[in-house]
C-alpha cells in the first residue's frame, strides 16, 4: 500500500497542476472569446465570425490601447478616469493592487524594484528569499522606512501571503535569479529549483 501510495502521489502531483493550468488557460479564452464576440455581433454581420475572433480582437484591443497610450491626450483622459475610480473607496483598494501588481512584474529587471535578495537572520546562518519593493519613502509618513532602508516581501511557502520588512540596503545581498524563477522557488519551499535559474 506504501508503494501505490507513492504511485499515487506522483501521478497527482504530475496531473494535477497540469490540468489545473489547462484549465485556467481554457477558462481565460472562453471568457476573452465570449465577451469579445458578444461585443462584435453588434458591429459585424455573422459571416464574417470565426472562431477565436473574440480572443484575437481582445489581443488588437490591448495593443491598439498600449499604442494610444503613447500619446499624452490619451494619457491625460486615462488618468482623469482613473482619478474617479481612486475616489471610490471599494474599488480603489481592489483596482490600486490589481495595477500595482502588474506594475511591479513589468518593470525590467535591471531596475532595483522586485530585485531578488536573500537576508541573514541576525545571530543565526539562516536566510531567507525576499524581493525589494520600495526604496522610496518620501511620500510615505515619517518614520516608516528610515535612512537607508528598503522595503522587502518576503513570501510564505505554500501560503498566498508574506512579510513585508524594512530592513538597511547594505544588510541585503543580491541574488542572480530571475523573479520568476525566485518567487516559484520561494513560493514551494524550494521544490520548485532548476540548474538554470540564473538571470544571466
Amino acid at each position: 500500500m506504501k508503494f501505490l501510495g507513492k504511485i499515487f502521489a506522483t501521478g497527482l502531483l504530475t496531473v494535477v497542476p497540469i490540468v489545473a493550468t489547462l484549465y485556467l488557460l481554457a477558462w481565460l479564452f472562453v471568457t476573452a472569446e465570449t465577451f469579445f464576440s458578444d461585443l462584435m455581433v453588434r458591429f459585424l454581420p455573422m459571416t464574417f465570425h470565426f472562431p477565436g475572433m473574440g480572443i484575437f480582437m481582445g489581443l488588437l484591443v490591448i495593443l491598439g490601447v498600449g499604442l494610444l497610450m503613447r500619446a499624452w491626450i490619451f494619457r491625460a483622459i486615462f488618468h482623469k478616469m482613473e482619478g474617479a475610480v481612486m475616489a471610490v473607496p471599494l474599488v480603489k483598494s481592489i483596482y490600486s493592487a490589481i495595477r500595482d501588481f502588474f506594475g511591479l512584474m513589468a518593470n525590467d529587471e535591471g531596475t532595483d524594484v522586485l530585485r531578488v535578495v536573500s537576508y541573514t537572520l541576525p545571530g543565526t546562518e539562516a536566510r531567507i528569499i525576499g524581493f525589494v519593493t520600495r526604496n522610496n519613502f518620501d511620500s510615505l509618513p515619517d518614520n516608516i522606512g528610515r535612512e537607508g532602508d528598503v522595503a522587502v516581501y518576503f513570501p510564505m511557502s505554500y501560503q498566498i501571503g508574506g512579510y513585508t520588512v524594512f530592513l538597511p540596503a547594505d544588510q541585503l545581498t543580491t541574488i542572480d535569479m530571475p523573479r520568476e524563477a525566485a518567487m516559484r522557488f520561494a513560493v514551494t519551499a524550494g521544490v520548485n529549483a532548476s540548474s538554470n535559474g540564473k538571470s544571466g
